[in-house]
């Protein structure tokens, strides 16, 4: 069982530090996917350590008919490229020249739809977190190392270098250990942020959390 803390700077095992999910798993369909993230894990073992968090904040984009989604309209170019599949393989992005945000690519091969993840409650390596993010650890508040598309991804070292790669096995992946089950009553629903070019595209509600999580980047 993964502990709800620790330290970074353990070597890299040669096999998954925890048991990934199944490849089929990223096929059940963008927004029954986006609801299912929640709770999972999100583990990255690099050689300064491992880090990981579990999901608390997700936005789905579903591709060509979307427009705040990258692929409006059916836009295939080199930075767009991993969203056309196959599911389940890692769509990074930079934002402002300096921020790179993670997303899980969600639809069949061809169909180019994506999800967004936003925020992340830091379960392992928080000292490792902590350092990339230029942040000390701050007892009670390690939310703010992971509450945010950009930050989440810095702290967990997750960079344009794993564009790409399948999120079903090491180094960059997915898993359900220490994963927490989320009912029901605790998943909110709404719309996306931070999109105001796509017009009433950006009312979708297609933003979950988990309602009252200190973590999750938005109210």
């Amino acid at each position: 069982m993964m502990p709800d803390s620790g330290k970074g700077g353990r070597a890299v095992p040669q096999a998954p530090a925890f048991e990934p999910v199944d490849r089929a798993f990223f096929t059940l369909g963008t927004l029954e996917l986006a609801r299912a993230l929640l709770g999972l894990v999100l583990v990255h073992e690099t050689p300064e350590g491992v880090t990981a968090g579990r999901i608390v904040e997700v936005e789905a984009y579903r591709g060509p008919e979307d427009r705040g989604a990258h692929s409006y309209g059916g836009r295939r170019t080199r930075r767009t490229e991993a969203m056309f599949g196959p599911p389940g393989i890692a769509y990074i992005y930079r934002i402002y020249g300096l921020y790179d945000c993670f997303d899980v690519v969600s639809a069949p091969e061809g169909k180019p739809e994506a999800i967004l993840v936003r925020a992340l409650e830091p379960v392992m390596g928080l000292d490792l977190m902590a350092r990339r993010s230029g942040l000390g650890v701050v007892p009670g508040r390690p939310c703010r190392l992971t509450a945010g598309p950009g930050r989440l991804a810095r702290a967990l070292g997750i960079t344009l270098a794993q564009y790409g790669m399948p999120l079903w096995q090491p180094p960059l992946y997915l898993t359900r250990a220490g994963a927490r089950a989320v009912p029901a009553g605790e998943v909110a629903r709404g719309p996306r942020v931070n999109i105001p070019y796509a017009g009433e595209a950006q009312a979708y509600p297609w933003r979950f959390w988990i309602r009252g999580h200190p973590c999750v980047s938005r109210g």
